[in-house]
């Protein structure tokens, strides 16, 4: 499996190749439906977007003595939406699950960016690859808040990689 880091940079992905299994290591920024309504509307965000990974996934209740709480992938295209102006400002990586849009797609190939799949229905067994958690913007959204997520070989599957290959095949 390649290990990669966060923030992303164009030459780490290039070599990426949809349905490749890798590790993932660095820090990466927790956002879902909500969030991301936020984040369109803001005229400074609240976190840099250059080479930013954005997981989504709103994390529930952190058990005491944990980092987190059960933080699995949630259907990635409830974000198609806001992805393209992301993609614009910088953004280089989601995480997810589920197919994304043919537009969403072709937007990942024009940006090179990466799409990738988390394991689905892990959501507790995800919590032992985050080191630390720390809340980033619009703690008043619950579980849809911006958190900064430190992982360390957070076990993911190329789903459409920067050159447009998907691993749902050309829908």
């Amino acid at each position: 499996m390649k290990k990669i880091t966060a923030p992303l940079d164009k030459k780490q992905i290039q070599s990426l190749k949809s349905g490749e299994e890798v590790l993932l290591s660095g820090f990466i920024f927790t956002a879902r439906d909500q969030a991301h309504k936020r984040l369109i509307k803001s005229k400074k965000f609240p976190f840099d977007l250059r080479g930013a990974v954005i997981y989504y996934c709103g994390a529930t209740k952190t058990p005491k003595g944990k980092v987190i709480g059960s933080c699995g992938p949630t259907t990635s295209s409830r974000m198609d939406i806001f992805t393209p102006a992301l993609l614009k400002k910088g953004l280089m990586g989601m995480i997810g699950k589920g197919r994304r849009s043919k537009e969403v797609a072709a937007q990942i190939k024009k940006h090179g960016a990466v799409y990738f799949l988390a394991h689905a229905g892990c959501g507790a067994l995800i919590t032992k690859y985050v080191k630390k958690a720390t809340p980033v913007a619009y703690r008043d959204l619950g579980p849809e808040a911006i958190m900064r997520l430190e992982v360390i070989d957070l076990p993911l599957i190329v789903g459409i990689d920067a050159k447009g290959r998907n691993i749902y095949g050309t829908d």
